[in-house]
């Protein structure tokens, strides 16, 4: 299940942070996977990927690549930000419903009339500094991506 990726030639604005458990989740989102962290005891999913599970309390976890297709719950339009992303005004984030059941906030990529209950897809947008996601509409154009 390989993700599109989009290429962007600036920097992100504001880098996660990576730490030595999440290396494995940003170096799969370089190429294209989109990785979970699942539980073996109760067998339920976490995202973001988490070394204990938020659910059962278990330090027993697993990495797994899921689908990267759901519809939007809820988002918003930003006009005033951070002056971090001044340069970004203005700029679509919302929560995505993941139809295997994971909920993602996130950037929303591209030009669209975003709706709730609209169908979405995540993908890797990859930055020169590295990697991170984002939604756009299902079966939405390559082109002219504001990120």
């Amino acid at each position: 299940m390989t993700m599109p990726l989009v290429k962007l030639s600036h920097s992100r604005r504001y880098p996660p942070r990576a730490t030595a458990f999440t290396r494995v989740f940003w170096d799969a989102l370089a190429e294209g996977h989109f990785l979970v962290t699942r539980c073996l005891g109760c067998q339920r999913h976490s995202f973001p990927p988490k070394p204990i599970c938020p659910h059962c309390w278990t330090d027993v976890i697993d990495w797994e690549e899921i689908t990267t297709e759901g519809r939007i719950y809820s988002w918003t339009r930003v006009h005033a930000g951070p002056a971090i992303f001044e340069a970004d005004l203005p700029y679509a984030i919302g929560i995505v419903d993941l139809d295997c059941g994971i909920r993602v906030a996130c950037p929303f990529i591209g030009e669209a009339a975003w709706q709730c209950g609209m169908a979405v897809e995540i993908v890797s947008v990859i930055y020169a500094d590295g990697p991170f996601f984002g939604a756009r509409q299902k079966g939405g154009s390559h082109n002219s991506y504001i990120v």
